[in-house]
């Protein structure tokens, strides 16, 4: 009679093929490019180290009209299918997709030494409203973005498509601790000028005898109080009705900050 073990017994062939699966669902991270205008940029970047380009036949013709290809960069025509499967559902590439490093860390005093005016985000998590931003800050000579480590996306996937290129040409710089990043920015000289449509002052009515750093909150939250301490200033965009503050998205705001700021 053969003896019975009391022990239950599991199947590891669910377990092995829920843990396949896991590796195979697509993500996004610093590492992954897509869109023609991001993967061209990205390409011509001497920071960036890249690896593979699946692009499509139509996508392939349009990058070699633009650039000159790395020689060693491992290059395969793939069908938009074929490329659909390695990103999320409903991801819009435009038939490029580019394996690359990550672009080398920047530290607060690179930017800071510029004396140009800095983008600081408190909490935002969306990527396309900071791509947005990344976008709206290369265009109006801001020296520099700053976002917290552990709460911001990746800066690829739809950072990187919706900056359209200027991740590329825009420093970016993670921190830590904000509240301490603030008084690292006061210290190196910068006005600390929290968006709030609670703020005492106009933005425009801020005086230019400094260079600014403008600190702006997540759609809906805002600043946080600890953030909103640690600002030199509270001002609000309009001269007039600070309501209207909340009807603009962060990424339309920080533009309309920007121009105020440079003009």
């Amino acid at each position: 009679m053969k003896k019975t073990s009391s022990s239950p017994k599991f199947s590891t062939k669910n377990r092995k093929s829920n843990k396949s699966r896991r590796k195979e669902t697509p993500h996004e991270d610093d590492s992954i490019i897509y869109g023609l205008h991001a993967v061209i940029a990205a390409l011509q970047n001497p920071a960036r180290k890249c690896q593979k380009l699946l692009a499509t036949k139509n996508a392939l013709n349009e990058i070699r009209q633009q650039i000159d290809i790395p020689p060693n960069l491992d290059v395969q025509e793939a069908s938009p299918d074929q490329i659909n499967k390695k990103l999320k559902p409903g991801t819009v590439h435009q038939g490029a997709l580019l394996n690359a490093s990550p672009l080398p860390e920047v530290s607060l005093e690179t930017i800071t030494a510029s004396g140009k005016p800095i983008i600081v985000l408190d909490q935002v998590t969306d990527p396309r409203n900071i791509g947005a931003i990344i976008r709206a800050a290369t265009v109006f000579g801001a020296g520099g973005l700053i976002m917290t480590r552990h709460s911001s996306p990746a800066s690829g996937g739809a950072l990187a498509k919706t900056a359209s290129g200027a991740l590329e040409k825009m420093p970016l710089v993670r921190v830590a601790n904000l509240a301490r990043c603030l008084e690292s920015l006061t210290e190196a000289g910068y006005l600390t000028c929290g968006l709030d449509e609670e703020g005492t002052q106009w933005l425009g009515d801020i005086p230019r005898d400094q260079p600014i750093a403008c600190v702006m909150g997540a759609e809906g939250k805002g600043l946080r109080r600890l953030t909103k301490e640690n600002c030199a200033q509270l001002v609000r965009l309009t001269a007039t009705d600070a309501s209207s503050f909340a009807t603009l998205n962060v990424a339309t705001a920080t533009a309309v900050a920007l121009y105020e700021i440079v003009r």
